[in-house]
């Protein structure tokens, strides 16, 4: 079970700028508990799609359940 709250890893994800150009704006972003394979295989608790507002990437971020990062693709 998550430590963190989704609203926890929302915030979270929203404080990691874009990896394209850098910014901290973002059209969308959406979190979601993550996918059994993920969690057992990177321990893994969410994962978040972020949308850029500025360059439109979107991007993948992975959550453990203290909060930290794990990948972002």
């Amino acid at each position: 079970m998550a430590k963190i709250t989704r609203e926890r890893a929302e915030r979270i994800a929203k404080a990691h700028a874009c990896e394209n150009c850098g910014e901290f704006s973002y059209k969308k972003v959406v979190v979601k508990p993550a996918v059994a394979s993920h969690r057992e295989a990177l321990q893994v608790a969410w994962q978040a799609t972020k949308i850029c507002g500025v360059c439109g990437a979107e991007e993948e971020i992975g959550i453990d359940s203290d909060g930290e990062i794990v990948y972002v693709s």
